[in-house]
């Protein structure tokens, strides 16, 4: 009895404290963020800093004149031959095009313990008519502070089931999912089942045993039928009354979306590559690619991009290089894979942020400076497919930039002071700097 009261209790108090945390919570995500800006009315040149184009190209005494949210001048300052209405001198500065963040849970994800937060996810197995960005939610208090570091744009991904959903790309700054569209629909994210089985502290790998073996077999001739489904499904006339799941599948085979794999061993890639391939869908890419350099000629001649898992973070074997993560993406440009970079892990909806930083690790180890930036700009705007309008500092592209006074890949120099979004200047405060600000004050006056 006395137990059971006990175990009651708990059960209460646990709730209560949950309760608590939950209204704790509530009252901090209601505090107030920074508003959408106004789309641009007038001409803006942003000049004599040193331009990074984004496609290797660096301009010294460089600038940037765009109007209507579009790129009209990129070049040399004395080049400049039309009127502004507003001219910003950035003189000592860099000008970079604004960062793509792939693969990201950003605004599907708000706080990790409370549940009633966490969208990135639903119940089923293949789910390709799950869209992402109805559940995306454009005043997350996280987004501001990926802002702060040149994060402009992402890629807003499903994740956890075999297949997760259909992803789409938005700019971060507006209302609403809909004002937030870069372009909608643009893949379909699946996941491999995993070669390998790791159990244990740490990564001790083995071959799975015949049980799981023949499990993973099972997983993979299901993909297999479902896919080839999609296929005669695609293939066939317009049906009167349309299934959701196999119309999600349907871009997937004219080309108009890409399938996202979500692979690391090169084994995986292998078999997600030659079933794309077999099956006819127009365009793969895998997600993670741990592997992906092992197996360089096959992602090349089948033209398969990839976007390469955290490059800050542990080997996933014991007997690889400690520093190999740090050393993929040059391992990939050196064998001629496009690539670009990711953040996906752990918190990674507010570590987001540091994508410039993974950037600046793959330069200390091997690839060049102005590849390091292509990998998180043009090269993140060709994988998912809106390098014509993104990725870099071109005429005609959308005006997407950022002023930084240093180095912007390097922690020591990253201090973003101005930053445009489809031409419109954006304000770069967060709740972070706020934080900052209200206890500098407090130290200041002694309390």
């Amino acid at each position: 009895m006395i137990s059971a009261m006990k175990k009651n209790w708990t059960m209460r108090t646990d709730r209560i404290l949950s309760f608590a945390w939950a209204i704790a919570i509530s009252g901090v995500l209601l505090a107030q963020r920074p508003s959408p800006a106004p789309a641009q009315t007038k001409s803006v040149l942003v000049t004599g800093g040193t331009v990074h184009v984004g496609d290797g190209k660096v301009i010294d005494d460089g600038a940037v004149g765009f109007r209507n949210g579009r790129i009209d001048y990129v070049g040399y300052n004395y080049g400049v031959t039309v009127v502004y209405d507003t001219v910003i001198d950035v003189k000592g500065r860099h000008v970079y095009p604004g960062i793509i963040a792939p693969d990201s849970p950003l605004g599907l994800l708000e706080v990790e313990q409370i549940r009633a937060t966490s969208d990135i996810q639903d119940l089923g197995g293949m789910e390709p008519e799950l869209r992402a960005i109805p559940a995306y939610k454009a005043d997350s208090r996280v987004i501001p502070t990926v802002r702060s570091n040149g994060v402009l744009m992402a890629q807003i991904a499903p994740q956890g089931l075999t297949i997760a959903g259909t992803s789409s790309i938005v700019q971060l700054d507006a209302w609403d999912g809909d004002a937030a569209l870069i372009r909608s629909g643009d893949g379909v994210f699946m996941t491999w089942p995993a070669a390998y089985q790791r159990s244990g502290w740490w990564a001790e790998p083995g071959e799975t045993d015949s049980e799981k073996k023949d499990e993973r077999a099972k997983k993979i001739e299901e993909i297999r039928t479902f896919i080839r489904k999609a296929k005669a499904y695609a293939q066939a006339p317009p049906p009167v009354v349309k299934d959701p799941r196999m119309e999600s599948m349907r871009p997937l085979f004219t080309g108009s979306a890409s399938l996202f794999v979500r692979a690391n061993a090169a084994r995986e890639i292998i078999e997600a590559v030659q079933l794309a391939k077999a099956e006819g869908i127009k365009r793969t890419v895998i997600v993670g690619g741990y592997d992906a350099w092992r197996v360089a000629d096959l992602l090349r001649e089948n033209k398969v991009d990839v976007i390469l898992r955290r490059t800050h973070s542990l080997p996933l074997r014991p007997d690889d290089d400690v520093d190999l993560p740090y050393r993929l993406p040059a391992l990939l440009k050196e064998r001629g894979v496009r690539f670009c970079l990711d953040y996906a892990g752990n918190h990674e909806h507010a570590g987001v942020r540091n994508l410039p930083f993974v950037a600046g690790t793959a330069r200390a180890y091997g690839l060049d400076s102005e590849d390091a930036l292509r990998a998180i700009t043009l090269d993140a705007a060709a994988v998912l497919g809106i390098d014509d309008h993104c990725g870099s500092l071109s005429v005609g592209k959308d005006a997407t930039l950022f002023v930084s006074a240093g180095d912007a890949l390097d922690m020591r120099g990253n201090d973003v002071q101005l930053a445009f979004i489809q031409g419109r200047r954006i304000v770069l405060d967060d709740h972070q700097k706020e934080l900052y600000r209200q206890y500098k004050r407090r130290a200041e006056q002694g309390q």
